[in-house]
This record gives C-alpha cells, structure tokens and sequence, in this order.
C-alpha cells in the first residue's frame, strides 16, 4: 500500500471517530446527560484534529511541490472528513439546543 492510501485510510479511521462520537454525544444530550454529551464533543474534536493533521501533510507535501497522483481513496476519505466536521457542527448546536430546554 502506499503512503498516499495509507494517509486516506487513517483520515478516514480518525474521521469515522469524530463522527461516531458526535452522534454519541447527541444521544446523550438527548436524555439529559450533558457532562457525557461534552465528553463526547471532546472526544470528537480530538478525533477530527487527528485526521486533520493526516489531512495538513498531504498539503504541505502538495505545498512543496511533491506531486501525487488523484487517489479515489483519499478523495473518499476527504468526504468522510468533511461530513464528519459538519456532524461535530450539528452536534454542538443540538447539545445546546437539548441543554436549554
């Protein structure tokens, strides 16, 4: 495999993280558990700043003028990367949402 797969694999793997731990943090909120649920956003956030630093190397490389073939792997691990960021969003805004009700 190489680099450029493996980078994807990993974006995708911390990207996947943050997404499952958002929605985690949604259902807690959504019973009541709001310090669980802020745990859970902390967890996301810690996540998703991994797959972003994956996600920085391959753009200082391409900065540098390194040039990498397109990969559809890493393509798709850019869409769960985006998709898990809007989650984290979402998430942040229900929990508050769940909190002042």
């Amino acid at each position: 495999m190489d680099t450029m797969t493996e980078v994807a694999f990993q974006i995708i793997l911390f990207a996947g993280n943050g997404k499952s731990s958002a929605m985690e943090a949604i259902h807690e909120a959504k019973d009541g558990n709001f310090e669980e649920a802020d745990n859970k956003l902390k967890e996301t956030s810690e996540e998703l700043g991994k797959a972003h630093q994956h996600q920085t190397k391959l753009l200082q490389n391409e900065a540098r003028g390194e040039e990498q073939p397109l990969n559809i792997i890493l393509v798709h691990s850019q869409d769960h990367l985006m998709t898990a960021m809007t989650v984290r969003d979402l998430a942040v805004e229900l929990v508050e949402i769940y909190r002042t009700r």
